[in-house]
């Protein structure tokens, strides 16, 4: 598993958890919910059988205990709104329902009237054919709404926790990669200086060399010195020139083109009139290899590389086009984010940094325009012009 698909797994556990703890929020608030509904109901049965007896005047001689005990259970009532109907369904009485700042109260309570009718069955009041609808207590309600609350707050961590996370990793990340390419480059300095003292020293003790053999040496060492400055810079903000862009993809295809063999072929579609573009020539040629370097591991070392550059508006568009194994679609940004890579050995940066360099130092845009497997691939560089 590389290191993107584990990150995806692992966000996915994230995101699994919080769905875990939102549906256990669910069903516990719930099942209360339905506890304190149940207890509610009970107690306007007792209310209205309260509300009976107080009707009637109690059911034997002597129950003026039972009267005043059925006067303090209706007193009780303070938080169930309740609405008292007769058989026509007119509203005889109230309770719990705050009209102070109801224009129509008429209307206010018919409407509440037919709320309480969806909640709730009816309670029948003995003796008087007289109905008893009923809603909802503040409590009841804050309870319901409580999961709510509860999930928008673990979102909120979980949202929070990712981006801390990511933030965090990435910032730790950066910073090794930052050190691991100005090692490596301090590193490539000295081997570098004794191959251009070996190349002295044979022309000093053998004379002329083969002419082609020595500038191609010499190119070789020229970019090794070029790699060394690239991971040098590595971390610092990058100077862009006005820069003639068609040259500078030459140049980088020339030096390619001598190094991987008669079975790669690169065919040059460079506009003929100059385009400037801001640019840091380090960089881009860095961006022009990758992308070059992974169009013939695609085509497994054999294949055709077309690199068509033109003007379109104030824009300078790139395409570099291979007849490889393709890129799924689902795969067309995924490509790009670190880790990702489809080779055993790779540690998915190329793109990566393609990507960055693209983006973040040029202000410019890299995306796959699209894939048909062993047919052709296109990937896209997009740079505005300066002139």
């Amino acid at each position: 598993m590389n290191t993107y698909d584990l990150k995806k797994y692992l966000k996915f556990l994230l995101l699994l958890m919080a769905i875990t703890i939102g549906a256990l929020t669910l069903y516990f608030s719930n099942a209360l919910a339905k506890e304190i509904a149940f207890e509610e109901k009970k107690k306007i049965e007792t209310w209205a059988s309260a509300i009976t007896q107080l009707t009637t005047g109690g059911l034997e001689d002597g129950d003026q205990l039972d009267l005043t005990f059925a006067a303090g259970v209706v007193k009780s009532n303070t938080t169930i709104p309740a609405l008292v109907v007769n058989e026509s369904n007119e509203i005889l009485s109230y309770i719990n329902l705050d009209l102070e700042n109801v224009k129509d109260s008429a209307s206010f309570l018919k409407k509440k009237l037919i709320t309480f009718k969806e909640l709730n069955e009816p309670i029948l009041i003995d003796l008087t054919n007289q109905k008893v609808y009923f809603g909802e207590s503040n409590i009841l309600r804050r309870i319901q709404n409580y999961p709510f609350y509860a999930l928008a707050l673990v979102g909120l961590f979980v949202i929070v926790s990712y981006f801390a996370f990511s933030f965090s990793r990435r910032a730790e990340e950066n910073r090794i990669w930052v050190g691991l390419a100005k090692e490596t480059a301090h590193q490539l300095g000295t081997p570098i200086s004794s191959l251009m003292g070996w190349i002295q020293f044979l022309e000093l003790e053998l004379g002329e060399l083969p002419n082609d053999a020595v500038k191609e040496m010499e190119k070789d060492i020229d970019r090794l010195e070029v790699i060394t400055q690239r991971f040098s810079k590595i971390g610092s903000e990058p100077e862009l020139e006005i820069t003639e862009v068609n040259g500078q993809i030459n140049e980088v295809l020339n030096y390619m083109d001598l190094r991987f063999g008669r079975n790669v072929e690169i065919i040059r579609d460079i506009g003929v009139h100059p385009i400037y573009v801001p640019l840091n020539k380090n960089l881009f040629h860095w961006v022009i290899e990758n992308l070059v370097k992974n169009s013939i591991d695609a085509m497994k070392g054999q294949g055709r590389i077309i690199c068509k550059s033109y003007r379109r508006n104030n824009h300078l568009v790139i395409n570099i086009e291979d007849n490889g194994s393709g890129i799924p679609s689902n795969r067309f940004k995924t490509i790009f984010k670190p880790g990702f890579t489809t080779k055993k050995r790779g540690w998915g940066l190329g793109l990566s940094l393609a990507s960055r360099i693209i983006k973040q130092y040029h202000k410019g845009e890299i995306f796959v325009r699209g894939s048909v497997p062993n047919k052709k691939t296109v990937i896209s560089i997009v740079l505005k012009v300066s002139k």
